[in-house]
């Protein structure tokens, strides 16, 4: 296997189980709680291996996140991307962050996310819930140091380049 494919099978699992967790149906109540796995596994995978995944890759995934929950066309993937595009350009600086930073760097990423979703909701007039619309922020800044130690592992794992 040539060194630019090896492990992308694995780059293109991890991003499919995230849209799969994504659009999982929760209970009513927990489903506000629920954290934004695809922005989770963009950021990691931008942060591990900028060269792989980047901006095309984040916008198409926010498109397949628009079609599977039934949002606007174009309101993850302009969310995602910008994202990715932040991601990619302080990439080299993020990695060597002591974990504590790293994630609150993330919990701003995941804050510039929602943020954009909540701006294009409210050009649409949708009616905005302050409060839980911002628990997915607090939910994917707790989960950010397991999921990032589990790609990292996996990545190691594989030998992921």
């Amino acid at each position: 296997m040539s060194e630019h494919t090896h492990g992308g099978w694995l780059v293109v699992l991890t991003l499919i189980a995230a849209l799969v967790l994504s659009i999982w149906h929760l209970p009513g109540g927990a489903q506000p709680f629920w954290p934004h796995w695809v922005v989770l596994v963009v950021i990691y995978w931008c942060l591990a291996l900028p060269h792989r995944v980047g901006i095309g890759l984040a916008w198409t995934l926010g498109l397949l996140l628009d079609v599977l929950s039934g949002t606007l066309l174009g309101e993850h993937a302009l969310a995602l991307a910008l994202v990715a595009f932040f991601v990619v350009k302080i990439h080299l600086q993020v990695r060597v962050f002591p974990l504590w930073q790293q994630t609150l760097t993330v919990a701003l990423l995941v804050v510039l996310y929602e943020f954009v979703l909540f701006w294009v909701d409210g050009a649409l007039g949708y009616p905005a819930r302050p409060l839980l619309r911002w628990m997915p922020v607090a939910t994917s800044l707790l989960i950010w140091p397991w999921l990032m130690s589990f790609l990292r592992h996996l990545r190691r794992h594989y030998q992921v380049r």
